[in-house]
């Protein structure tokens, strides 16, 4: 049976030693008595159990080159196993004192034990400080996101007070889309958030899922009219199990998503289906997604660096999230035309309709 990594270390190394030790013993003890005899025959006492001077000579030589090998041994042991703990035991201590860039050094002698501790120390660290980041990054996002229409709300309370602005109509109807995009921001945040801690519960439930596309659509007809949009639609799925209200939402994002940054035209949505997964599909004109941006078009905050494009970036992360939640994906792509399809699709579970009696 062969024994790899450290424990075949170790019992290789004390196999060694105890063969060395025997091996010393006995080649010693040979040339020992083959010399006394040979030259110092007198000095010989066969029939003494008290070893004379000579013997205890060669005993306590014998016992220091022992000693000197196990210990060379040991030395070199200890090195191979001490110095990768080491070097992870000094990047725990960097870490606790907040330097996320701490890593553990990988050595080429290490065993395979403890060069998969090193792995493993520096996987948790790089995720470690990529949370951190992200945390950081998501702290900053949403506070500059807050930041604006507060700001707008005190502002235009603080002039009704003082009497700059006359509390009509008008400004009631601006406040109230100020306060429209909190209540907005706030739920999606919360969308991604529950999905990211896996908490983000669904109502599945077997509906018709052209009827909740057209339901949709019908509810963003005017938005799109005023971007000059319409919608063309290519159903090919009729019933779906999902959450009705979660698939809205995604689908009132893509569309919102084509609103805000896809050319005057048409926006196609079709759904698909294959044996095992349903596909829902929002395909626009152009102009297309900047190639830098396309790998990050689903995490939040990410956004395109148009300034005439207003948005808290977190529509698309919505839609990614509430993709994941159906235990699916959300994904995009270019298309020969120069736009860009949005998918989004999910397992395809056949529910089995109540009989009718």
């Amino acid at each position: 049976m062969k024994i790899a990594g450290l424990s075949g270390k170790i019992i290789a190394s004390m196999i060694a030693i105890t063969l060395l030790a025997v091996l010393l013993v006995f080649f010693t003890a040979y040339l020992f008595y083959y010399f006394m005899d040979t030259f110092w025959p007198d000095y010989i006492f066969v029939d003494s159990y008290i070893p004379a001077a000579p013997e205890l000579i060669w005993l306590a030589g014998t016992t220091i080159i022992a000693l000197t090998i196990a210990v060379a041994v040991a030395v070199n042991l200890a090195r191979h196993i001490l110095s990768p703990l080491n070097s992870v035991t000094k990047g725990i201590r960097l870490l606790a004192a907040g330097d996320l860039s701490a890593r553990a050094t990988s050595f080429n002698n290490a065993q395979n034990e403890t060069n998969q501790l090193i792995r493993d120390f520096n996987l948790l660290a790089e995720k470690l400080e990529r949370m951190t980041n992200e945390q950081r990054f998501w702290n900053a996002a949403i506070t500059h996101e807050l930041r604006t229409p507060v700001t707008i709300l005190y502002g235009r309370l603080q002039g009704m007070l003082d009497g700059i602005f006359t509390p009509d109509n008008h400004q009631l109807r601006s406040l109230l889309v100020q306060v429209d995009g909190l209540k907005n921001l706030v739920e999606d945040l919360r969308v991604v958030s529950l999905e990211e801690s896996g908490h983000l519960n669904l109502r599945s439930q077997y509906i018709n899922l052209n009827t909740e596309i057209t339901s949709v659509v019908e509810f963003m007809k005017d938005s799109l009219a005023q971007a000059h949009q319409y919608v063309e639609l290519d159903l090919a799925v009729n019933d779906a199990s999902c959450d009705p209200a979660r698939i809205r939402q995604a689908l009132i994002a893509l569309l919102t998503n084509a609103i805000k940054h896809a050319v005057p035209g048409c926006i196609k949505i079709q759904t698909r289906s294959t044996q095992n997964s349903l596909t829902l599909c929002v395909e626009d004109e152009g102009p297309g997604i900047a190639e830098a941006l396309a790998p990050h078009v689903f995490t939040a905050f990410r956004r395109s660096s148009d300034s005439d494009v207003t948005g808290s970036g977190l529509g698309l992360a919505v839609v990614a999230a509430i993709a994941r939640a159906h235990n699916g994906e959300a994904s995009c792509r270019p298309t020969a035309e120069g736009g860009t399809r949005f998918e989004m699709r999910w397992p395809y579970n056949r529910i089995a309709q109540p009989e009718k009696r």
